[in-house]
């Protein structure tokens, strides 16, 4: 499921959590890290090394229960916004989630926000507890009081003025997959690495051409009242170099329209997950601007090393 709609599943999620009794005693950190990709901030930034040391670059998390101290710094420093602090212990119905949050405004203490699950739709309401901006500690982590059947599902939230842009789950048509369930089968405090395989079918459909004259593009776009680019157009396609979506159409509308060429203007794609994450998004764009097929955009050139090497390995070192 993961690798054709983007969207974790039950299975996933239940090896990501405690034993029961540790979800009851303190806030823990669930990890929704999946694809072993070249990563590693939370492991090294836990000051209680609670994340185990990593082999390689590109090992999942392994998480001790026992360590850890639901601090946050793992959920501040994640290139990629896949780590949550939830807190079952309050025992009043209800439990927090706190999650990374990239958007201005930060929403202020007190506030009501519709809260979404991950595939986007509104599932409820929640309270906004706490705002830690985290001006030089990483990524702003908001803390949302909700009701305690849904801190599996909570994952991002919106204000209220603006959930008409979103989806409204209708509880009569939500798959089995969609709520995480509660409970777990055994009492083991060490989270187990969840490895998802690349699925080989996977994006092979190929999407309808849209044509578009690339050239009126910066004039399609949606535009406030005061004709500034909207959030949209802010959307951070390249995590590693900051490259937003404005970005990227600006470039295309210029001519540049090749995943390649993109790379080379602005850097997308030359950072720590070497495309692995903006490059599909930059290919989305290339096709709906230029009325290309999806699947006849070519991904970028990789060149060896395709996957990180310690210094020993160009120097000559030890084999180990």
């Amino acid at each position: 499921m993961l690798t054709t709609t983007g969207v974790a599943d039950n299975n996933l999620i239940q090896r990501c959590l405690p034993s029961p009794s540790r979800r009851a005693l303190r806030p823990y950190p669930v990890i929704e890290c999946f694809q072993e990709i070249p990563c590693n901030p939370c492991s090294t930034s836990c000051p209680f090394h609670a994340i185990l040391p990593m082999d390689s670059i590109h090992d999942i998390p392994v998480l001790d229960f026992d360590k850890c101290t639901g601090c946050g710094a793992c959920a501040r420093v994640c290139p990629g916004l896949a780590i949550f602090i939830v807190d079952e212990s309050r025992g009043d119905g209800t439990g927090s989630v706190s999650l990374p949050y990239e958007f201005c405004p930060l929403p202020q203490k007190g506030e009501i926000v519709f809260t979404m699950d991950r595939a986007g739709c509104v599932i409820g309401e929640g309270t906004v507890v706490r705002v830690s901006p985290g001006k030089t500690s990483g990524t702003p982590l908001v803390t949302l009081n909700v009701p305690i059947e849904q801190v599996h599902d909570v994952r991002f939230f919106c204000s209220k003025e603006r959930a008409d842009r979103f989806v409204l789950l209708n509880t009569a048509e939500t798959i089995s997959d969609k709520i995480i369930l509660s409970a777990i089968d055994d009492d083991s405090d060490t989270a187990v690495p969840a490895i998802v395989e690349d699925d080989n079918n996977a994006g092979n459909e190929e999407s309808p051409p849209v044509s578009k004259n690339i050239d009126n593009e910066k004039n399609e776009r949606e535009r406030d009242d005061n004709g500034n680019d909207t959030d949209e157009d802010e959307a951070i396609i390249c995590r590693c170099e900051g490259i937003t979506r404005r970005e990227i159409r600006e470039l295309i509308a210029e001519g540049y329209t090749t995943v390649d060429e993109i790379k080379r203007i602005s850097r997308s794609g030359m950072g720590p997950c070497q495309a692995r994450t903006c490059g599909p998004l930059i290919a989305d764009e290339i096709a709906r601007m230029t009325g290309q097929s999806r699947d006849s955009i070519q991904p970028s050139m990789h060149r060896p090393p395709v996957v990180a090497q310690p210094i020993a390995f160009f120097t000559g070192g030890d084999d180990e």
